[in-house]
């Protein structure tokens, strides 16, 4: 898809975006819009139980979005004052200006997003692409970072499992569409149970209510224009900050990280091999690591509570409380 493509499918989202029904809010959840030149991202806020509680933002995964941390969100809310971020182009956030979908892009947004609300140094937490991105900010900007959680961070595998191929694949020119038209009569709740099947160590633990959620969700999305494009784009990014080396690799920047760390990682995990886990403890200094034997690749959906315990853990021992 050529450069010269990318203000129409802006022009389009523009022309439809009345017609697009509105994202789920959970009770105790807020919605905002933050417009920043030439991006406007929406934020999912949680506010703490009590004032004066530190800040915290929640950076989702690839095809995700902030309500990937609705089920967190709470757990935190006695320690943490949350907000989650709808990346460029997914979620409730239109695309760029400049349709950069880089991990470099979606650290920018992160960072621009962080400096215009004043809120740093942030307990900053990722998942999967969010994960990157998460790891690239506590690199660059350490001053905006108190603590860094990771669950199942996309960092370079050299021998990426093979349920995780199809993702990348996503990335090559043309695939994306031609994807789009194979799938074009397959339901909401097909593509749903499909992403769950590849996510969850048990797709058994989602609720009905959970799954109709999901359901409505994936419809709002295929009405989008651009949803495939910006699918293709950001996988495309994972894929080129894979193979980039020198102190700009993923790997090399963990090694700068500064601030207190958290990995987490499911030995079901069909995306991101369980076997990089020690690899990551090994590249974030003084990490320290969960492991959840049950678990896929979106542990703070499956074991919230899990999760929440270990970031509590982590405040505890002098985390950047």
């Amino acid at each position: 898809m050529s450069s010269t493509e990318l203000p129409e499918t802006r022009t389009a989202a523009a022309s439809s975006a009345s017609r697009i029904r509105a994202v789920r809010v959970a009770e105790g959840e807020e919605l905002r819009s933050v417009a920043l030149p030439g991006l406007t991202l929406t934020v999912r806020a949680r506010p703490g139980n009590r004032p004066g509680l530190p800040p915290a933002l929640y950076v989702h995964g690839l095809g995700g979005s902030s309500q990937n941390w609705s089920a967190l969100m709470p757990l935190l809310a006695d320690h943490v004052d949350g907000e989650a971020v709808d990346l460029p182009g997914f979620g409730d956030s239109p695309p760029p200006d400049d349709g950069n979908y880089s991990i470099t892009g979606h650290a920018r947004a992160v960072i621009r997003l962080l400096d215009a609300g004043g809120r740093g140094p942030v307990h900053l937490l990722g998942n999967s692409l969010g994960g990157a991105v998460a790891t690239r900010v506590a690199a660059v900007r350490p001053d905006l970072v108190r603590t860094l959680t990771l669950v199942s961070p996309a960092m370079p595998e050299l021998r990426a499992q093979r349920t995780a191929w199809p993702t990348a694949l996503l990335a090559v020119p043309g695939v994306a569409s031609f994807f789009a038209r194979l799938t074009k009569d397959w339901t909401a709740e097909q593509r749903v149970k499909g992403v769950l099947a590849l996510c969850y160590g048990d797709p058994g633990l989602v609720t009905d209510e959970g799954l109709r959620h999901a359901v409505e969700e994936m419809e709002r999305r295929l009405e989008l224009p651009y949803f495939w494009d910006v699918m293709a784009r950001s996988s495309r990014g994972i894929v080129d900050a894979y193979t980039l080396g020198g102190q700009h690799g993923l790997w090399r920047q963990a090694e700068r990280v500064l601030a207190p760390t958290l990995l987490v990682y499911g030995r079901r995990d069909r995306l991101v091999s369980y076997r990089m886990a020690r690899k990551a403890a090994a590249a974030f200094r003084g990490s320290r690591l969960l492991t959840l034997p049950d678990a896929g690749h979106v542990a703070m959906m499956e074991y919230p509570e899990a999760v929440a315990q270990a970031f509590r853990d982590l405040i505890a021992d002098g985390g950047g409380s």
